[in-house]
């Protein structure tokens, strides 16, 4: 279950992540409100994740799922480049989040 959290509040970073670009430095109310929401959601289910999970795990995967995301949403939204290094650096901490998860213990 604590895992199922960690993937869920990572999500949820992509979503504030991305959401700041469209809160227009916080002018914009829906799109701040929506924000400010997924940021509480994120860290409060990586709160509950850590209370059975490893911190450096659990703290390691949620910036990597957030980076991750937030990266090919960059590419995908706002038209970011989509070089075969930054794809390449992408897979490489897709690696790196299963191999914390698989080296954790849990």
């Amino acid at each position: 279950m604590a895992w199922i959290l960690l993937v869920v509040a990572g999500l949820l970073e992509v979503g504030w992540a991305i959401g700041l670009k469209y809160t227009q430095g916080f002018t914009r109310p829906v799109p701040t409100a929506l924000t400010l929401l997924s940021m509480v959601g994120s860290m409060g289910l990586l709160g509950l994740a850590v209370k059975t999970l490893p911190i450096g795990t659990a703290y390691g995967v949620w910036v990597g799922i957030g980076a991750v995301g937030a990266a090919i949403l960059g590419i995908v939204l706002f038209n970011e480049p989509a070089t075969a290094a930054r794809l390449g650096f992408m897979a490489l901490m897709v690696v790196a989040i299963i191999g914390l998860k698989v080296t954790s213990g849990h």
